[in-house]
């Protein structure tokens, strides 16, 4: 039976090693999650949302464990691993207090004596996740599904299979029945095996753009419904009325957090002539600053990245858009360490065509891009093959509010970065993908929206 082990970023020690399941005992692990849905489905929404708060709780209760295990096996700094845990709680408490209304039947007026929709669930829900947030990513998917009355497996990424299981045991505590909630620590070549399971009913994935078209391409051979979260390249317009400081605040921390790997992360900077200067200039100086360290130091403003393969990617991404003409201002050196650590890297006048204008860099690296006026800035952000998130940085609302309805990305901020709240939906355009996470968009991905008429 093979394993996978899984590795401290910033130290290249092996953790821990968990046995990967054979594809006989994946089908036994789906034919369980059949077996609870049957039931699971025919529960109330209030019986569901008790164990979803119990869920809450046990996160609330076990999050410097958990977050120190996020940590351990991708890297991210203490801090932001315990806010990804505390978001995981919000988005439990969330859907076990609104789903009743958002699942609500809905009238339709018509010649029938009574006609309306009705949102059932659909079956098991199988998650395809990445590792740059273990905990958040999988709850993100698995609350609204289980509280829609779906079951749900996971394939989790091979370098955090400790949160996998973790997540698991945490749905078992909470009183889910054993197999609600299932981690498959299986080889990703079972993967087509698994989407093509008779029970398995939909795939959500969030991950890579080849990746998505991968698992996209087998569920719809199968005719399976899937929800994509892709890659992102974030741009976001410096106006030429910012406050300098807090536009390279933002930038700063929107580049850095998450060690930089964030697929809605601020990526490419869009600056206005008049100030690219001396946005570059405070920029510079803030990056510099920024203390790059072990992430269990609570004055490390970032970490290593996750593995040393990716680290190695993104150093030959930068050397190649320097050889195309890009101006390496800091940065783009690998330490001499024993971890996968890569510095606060800014590539300047990047231009369409250059690998840092036109691929997603998903790590530490800025690209900074100088725009002429407004539209050139717009023209510039939406020269992409990604549409996730995007954001305009201005003093002037109304300009930035004019400016964001233009961008072509699923979310666009203003004076914020871009982040995900249950509260509303979450996904891209292009190749950053289809379909709606969070808020009512979100859990009626996975639901049977179904016609009810009586003569």
């Amino acid at each position: 039976m093979s394993s996978t082990t899984t590795i401290n970023p910033a130290t290249g020690e092996n953790i821990a090693s968990y046995d990967r399941i054979s594809g006989q005992e994946a089908k036994d692990k789906i034919a369980t999650a059949q077996q609870v849905y049957a039931s699971w489905k025919m529960k109330s929404f209030s019986e569901r949302a008790k164990l979803m708060n119990s869920l809450a709780t046990i996160f609330e209760e076990n999050k410097e464990e958990y977050a120190q295990l996020a940590t351990r096996e991708m890297g991210k700094v203490i801090g932001q691993s315990r806010k990804e845990i505390e978001k995981c709680a919000l988005i439990c408490r969330y859907y076990a207090e609104h789903t009743q209304e958002l699942l609500a039947d809905k009238s339709v007026a018509t010649e029938a004596t009574k006609s309306y929709v009705t949102f059932q669930p659909l079956g098991i829900i199988l998650a395809v996740m990445p590792w740059n947030f273990p905990f958040y990513q999988v709850i993100r998917f698995a609350v609204p599904a289980l509280m829609a009355g779906n079951t749900a497996v996971l394939k989790h990424a091979s370098n955090v299979q400790g949160c996998a299981l973790a997540i698991q045991q945490a749905f078992e505590k909470a009183g889910f029945p054993v197999g609600a909630f299932n981690n498959l620590n299986i080889d990703s070549k079972l993967v087509k095996e698994v989407i093509e399971d008779k029970n398995i009913v939909a795939i959500t994935l969030t991950g890579s753009d080849p990746a998505g078209r991968s698992v996209a391409s087998i569920a719809g051979q199968n005719l399976k419904k899937t929800v994509m979260e892709l890659g992102g390249s974030d741009a976001y317009i410096v106006l030429d009325d910012v406050d300098l400081e807090k536009a390279t605040d933002l930038a700063t921390f929107g580049r850095l957090q998450n060690n930089g790997q964030t697929c809605i992360a601020a990526k490419r900077f869009v600056v206005l002539d008049a100030i690219y200067d001396e946005f570059l200039a405070l920029f510079t100086k803030k990056m510099q600053a920024a203390k790059m360290g072990e992430p269990t130091d609570e004055s490390s403003y970032y970490g290593p990245m996750a593995r040393k393969d990716l680290r190695d990617e993104l150093h030959e991404q930068v050397l190649k858009t320097v050889s195309q003409g890009g101006r390496l201002v800091i940065g783009g050196t690998i330490p001499d360490s024993k971890g996968a650590y890569y510095p606060a890297t800014i590539l300047a006048d990047l231009k369409p065509g250059m690998e840092g204008f036109d691929n997603e860099l998903f790590g530490p690296v800025a690209s900074v891009i100088r725009a002429k006026d407004d539209a050139d800035a717009i023209a510039l952000a939406n020269n992409s093959q990604f549409g996730l998130g995007s954001g305009v940085l201005t003093s002037n609302n109304e300009r930035g509010e004019k400016i964001a309805l233009q961008l072509e990305a699923g979310s666009s901020f203003v004076n914020k970065l871009v982040v995900s709240d249950p509260r509303l939906p979450f996904g891209g355009v292009k190749n950053s993908g289809y379909g709606r996470e969070l808020a009512s968009y979100g859990i009626q991905e996975f639901v049977n929206t179904k016609t009810i008429w009586i003569d």
